[in-house]
């Protein structure tokens, strides 16, 4: 399947520990924001983006592809139901702008939905991996900085996808990033980043690099 997405739908703040580390407060429903198809890039094309803006931040997320369309769904399992194949992504952040952008009470966009904030690895199909019960990492430079396992989200994925197509259709192609888990750090020129997937029958891991 390869159908350009309507929009990228991102979660904030879905780890506790990540909320914690960057001081924001633990949400009760999950905090929505979205990034244009125009932000996603492969791992090949490497990482760059303007230096003049500040420190550009790593977020290692397991991301979902949607076969389905769903639409004011409340059924758990009809929202898993949609999800085709999931894959690790890295959710870019402009850190110093979005920094500056929440001291001004305005939306993050211009931190998060830049022209390649979005690198996503290749899909791997839903039947491969427990959605509940899911685990990765991401190293920078040979060294572990990240360990997400969706057993520990504040919020389940199905529930996630549930409260999300509450507020808008969710269409087919479209991908959702489930939010990072705690050891976000800044990006360095040269920088090497491994991201490594346990699914049910073998780990994967992805390499990119940055510019």
């Amino acid at each position: 399947m390869n159908i350009r997405p309507s929009k990228i739908v991102c979660i904030g703040r879905s780890y506790a520990a990540h909320a914690k580390e960057l001081g924001n407060a633990i949400p009760t429903r999950p905090v929505l924001f979205i990034k244009p198809p125009s932000s996603m890039i492969t791992l090949e094309k490497g990482i760059t983006w303007n230096h003049a803006l500040g420190q550009c931040h790593y977020e290692c997320e397991l991301s979902l592809r949607l076969d389905q369309t769903l639409s004011a769904v409340t059924d758990p399992q009809q929202a898993l139901a949609a999800v085709g194949a999931v894959t690790l992504g890295l959710d870019l952040t402009l850190r110093d702008l979005q920094t500056e952008l929440k001291g001004k009470a305005e939306p993050w966009e211009r931190a998060k939905a830049f022209d390649g904030s979005c690198v996503l690895a290749d899909w791997i199909d839903v039947s491969d991996v427990d959605l509940n019960h899911l685990t990765y990492q991401l190293s920078l430079n040979g060294e572990v900085r990240q360990r997400g396992d969706t057993s520990l989200l504040l919020i389940s994925i199905a529930e996630m996808l549930c409260d999300m197509s509450q507020a808008f259709t969710l269409e087919k192609g479209d991908i959702v990033m489930t939010g990072t888990p705690a050891g976000v750090g800044a990006l360095q020129p040269k920088d090497i980043l491994n991201m490594t997937l346990l699914t049910k029958t073998k780990e994967i891991t992805w390499q990119t690099h940055v510019y």
